[in-house]
């Protein structure tokens, strides 16, 4: 099997919490670097969700709010009865 290297760089605050949570899921930097990648190729892009998050408006006060939640929780008692 040929293979290659990959390099990239990370900020030292980045590499160490990555190694350290490789290290906690007990596999290596490169094991993880190996899965990523297949996933990657496998799903023909990230293998997850890559989005802006959505714009979110503030309510305008207090009692809107409160009537969003209550609306809300209505709506969801009627779809579980």
């Amino acid at each position: 099997m040929d293979t290659v290297q990959l390099a990239t760089r990370v900020e030292k605050s980045q590499d160490r919490l990555f190694r350290e949570t490789t290290r906690q899921l007990g596999t290596t930097p490169a094991d993880a670097m190996r899965v990523f990648v297949a996933a990657f190729n496998q799903h023909r892009g990230f293998p997850f969700d890559v989005r802006l998050a959505p714009v979110v408006e503030p309510f305008d006060n207090e009692e809107e709010a409160a009537d969003f939640v209550t609306r809300m929780s209505r709506k969801m008692i009627n779809e579980t009865w």
